[in-house]
């Protein structure tokens, strides 16, 4: 869900609230507390992701979306279905990707790019090293480990003699599909290069269409899966060269943070990188990296 739309959701919640409307989801139809307490715990116990009050009203409002499509008449009787009735097998997934955010763009916090093309990336290259592995952990639509298959691809053209592949993961079944089909909107791009555009990206051929999607040399550098970082174990290589888990920390307390970067550097290769996002911080967690450059740190 794009957060225009959850601005939406909340907009209309606030004006029905400044109406006085006696609407069915403003004034009847919200989440008990014990409801929204239960959904809360199980939402943080499977992703990750904390759940406060302050977020309860968005919840709600995303919430109505999957009451809709199961063709249940309320929130509580939705709560009912999942944890009283036995639908949460059949539901997870959807109630998952329901409450996910998923903001990405490309070239997102451009300097870890350029600290790619000007330091790691001729590093890896002297090492000796043939293929470069790398994994973007929270890849949502896509954005991030195409914006990395252009730099990579511009790093072979530049002489380096390496391969390289990408693995892609995230928790939402639905950003997934989007990635996996490559086809982004002309808005979108506008962070590329002109240069890189004409190299890895193809218009539509109906311009009414206002589409791009990424070429297929680029494509086929790629491999998607369904991951939960709050997974004891991933069955990901522990040979990576580069690990991408940026702007996803944010939504876990430290106790969580500590745990997913732990594993996360089980799976880098000494000397190899992991970055995250610019918000984001070690501090306090005990990890076998060092930090080299603005949230760009180096497995030991």
């Amino acid at each position: 869900m794009s957060l225009a739309e959850i601005a939406d959701d909340l907009n209309r919640d606030t004006g029905r609230q400044r109406r006085g409307a006696a609407t069915p989801e403003s004034h009847i139809d919200q989440l008990s507390g014990k409801n929204f307490r239960r959904l809360a715990e199980f939402i943080h116990g499977y992703s990750g992701i904390k759940m406060p009050a302050t977020k309860r009203t968005m919840l709600e409002g995303r919430l109505r979306r999957r009451m809709r499509a199961t063709r249940i008449d309320s929130l509580n009787a939705y709560c009912r279905y999942l944890f009283d009735e036995g639908g949460m097998d059949a539901e997870i997934i959807h109630l998952i990707d329901a409450v996910t955010t998923n903001k990405t763009e490309f070239f997102r916090e451009p300097a870890h790019f350029r600290f790619l093309e000007s330091t790691a990336l001729p590093a890896l290259a002297r090492t000796g090293r043939r293929s470069i592995k790398a994994w973007s952990a929270a890849c949502s639509t896509g954005a991030e480990p195409y914006t990395l298959a252009m730099v990579l691809e511009e790093h072979i053209r530049a002489g380096a003699r390496q391969d390289y592949s990408i693995l892609c993961t995230d928790l939402c079944t639905e950003v997934l599909g989007q990635a996996v089909a490559g086809v982004f909107s002309e808005a979108m791009i506008q962070p590329v290069e002109i240069e890189l555009r004409r190299r890895y990206l193809m218009r539509a051929r109906d311009p009414r269409r206002n589409e791009v999607r990424i070429a297929p040399e680029l494509r086929s550098r790629l491999s998607f899966a369904r991951l939960n970082l709050m997974d004891d174990q991933y069955p990901v290589d522990r040979d990576m060269d580069l690990i991408f888990c940026r702007n996803i920390l944010i939504y876990f307390d430290k106790a969580t943070q500590a745990g997913v970067l732990t594993r996360l550097c089980s799976h880098l290769r000494p000397g190899g990188y992991l970055f995250l996002g610019h918000s984001e911080s070690i501090v306090g967690i005990d990890l076998p990296v060092s930090q080299i450059a603005n949230t760009v740190f180096q497995r030991r």
